[in-house]
Order: structure tokens, then C-alpha cells, then sequence
């Protein structure tokens, strides 16, 4: 068996959007594209998106942090969407274990939506039809491209190397040693949709500070004849012409 799916390091994501805009912009040329925008410069801007990235704030003040969380579709190896869709239109590939939407198929339903546990089904109101994420089927199987673009786009376009995509269900494959070795796991697993892309854990690192001491040397006011002056530079006079 083969399930191609990513894995998301959380603890490497810095929520640059780089991910979402490359999807964006490969798919929106590509066999499942086009991705519309609707009103985009309007009050309301609304559009098709593959991948979006979603923000969070977690703590308590002073003790907060923003995390981030890229999500697209998960590839279920047992998707409900599959199983709700009354034309057959969302089917799972044989080969490689990635859903897929046949347009030609869809009658723009919403079944689908209604039933993906994670919110990753898009309608586009210009088609008619429901979209999602791909993994880019049609950029890693094409052989015109050297091997190593041979990837979804938004792995490629990840500046920190948050995201990996391989077969998960080869153990010698590198996404499974990730898996395996910095204790990935799955979305809702509750869910029983068994999906495929995995997550490893945002590690928290806690630094200890002095507020007393950092607050005053905050309140302390520095005597600006003692101030440290630039070195290297030139006097007024230096400059003046001859």
C-alpha cells in the first residue's frame, strides 16, 4: 500500500503564508485550478484556497504565544467525504491514496463539506463545484520536472522546512521516521477518518526572567553625556567643502 501525505512540524512553522500563496498561485494554473477570488479589493473578499494557515493565541498574559497551524486536506484513508458523495465524484486514488474531486462529476452539493471533520472542502461559486487540496497531483508525477520539484508547491515554498511529503505507509520513508521519531500525530483522531497528513508537536521553550531587574532597568535614565558615541565617523568639518 501506498499513502503519500505531509507532515507539518509546528515547532518549525512561523505562519509566513508562503505555503498558502505558492498553493495559491501553482493551482490556481494547474489541472484542478482555476482558484477564484471573489470581490478581492472589495469590503468582503472571499476565494478559493487549498491551504490556510490558522492563527492562535494560547497562554495567559504575560505567559502567551502565537502558534500557528497550516491545514489543508488530510487525505483520510477513510474519508467521509468519499463516502457521502452521492455522484462519486470525490474518489481516492488507488496508487497514492490522495482525494480527489472529479468536476465533471460534481454537482456542487456541499455533502462533502458537511462532512469533513476539519473544514478543508472549498465551493467555488463560479464552477459550481466543491475543490481541495490535491498534494499537487498533477506537479509529482510530471516527468518534465527535475526530481526534486517533484513535490507539492507548498513544501517547496516553505522557508523553514515545516513541511515534508512522502509515503507514510513506507517505514523506511523519511516523513515515517519523522513520525516516528518526534512523536507525530493526526487531527481528530476521534473522528475515525483515519487522515493521513501528520503533525509534530510545537515544542515550548520557558526562559526565566528577572521582571524586578528588567523593569528598572527599563525605568533608568541613561545621562546622555555617557551615552556611547558611533565610532568611525567623520566630524561636520570633514565634510564641509574647501
Amino acid at each position: 500500500m501506498t499513502q503519500k501525505a505531509l507532515v507539518i512540524d509546528l515547532n518549525k512553522c512561523v505562519g509566513c503564508h508562503a505555503c498558502a500563496v505558492n498553493c495559491k498561485a501553482w493551482n490556481t494554473g494547474g489541472e484542478y485550478g482555476p482558484l477564484p477570488d471573489v470581490n478581492p479589493y472589495g469590503k468582503d473578499p472571499d476565494g478559493v484556497w487549498f491551504n490556510r494557515v490558522q492563527t492562535y493565541e494560547v497562554g495567559q498574559y504575560p505567559d502567551t504565544e502565537i502558534r500557528y497551524l497550516p491545514k489543508s486536506c488530510m487525505h483520510c484513508k477513510d474519508a467521509p467525504c468519499v463516502e457521502v458523495c452521492p455522484t462519486g465524484a470525490s474518489f481516492k486514488r488507488e496508487e497514492d491514496g490522495i482525494v480527489l474531486v472529479n468536476y465533471d462529476a460534481c454537482i456542487g452539493c456541499k455533502y462533502c463539506s458537511w462532512a469533513c471533520p476539519y473544514g478543508c472542502r472549498e465551493y467555488d461559486p463560479l464552477a459550481g463545484v466543491m475543490k481541495k487540496c490535491t498534494l499537487c497531483a498533477d506537479r509529482i508525477n510530471n516527468e518534465s520536472l527535475p526530481v526534486n520539484e517533484r513535490q507539492p508547491a507548498c513544501v517547496l515554498a516553505c522557508p523553514t522546512g515545516a513541511r515534508s511529503f512522502g509515503d507514510i505507509d513506507d517505514p523506511q520513508s523519511e516523513v515515517s521516521n519523522q513520525i516516528k521519531d518526534k512523536h507525530g500525530y493526526k487531527l481528530l483522531p476521534e473522528s475515525q477518518a483515519n487522515p493521513s497528513n501528520h503533525y509534530l508537536p510545537k515544542r515550548t521553550n520557558h526562559i526565566r526572567v528577572d521582571l524586578e531587574d528588567f523593569k528598572a532597568k527599563r525605568k533608568a535614565k541613561i545621562d546622555p553625556d555617557k551615552r556611547p558615541k558611533p565610532t568611525g565617523l567623520k566630524n561636520a568639518e570633514d565634510f564641509a567643502s574647501p
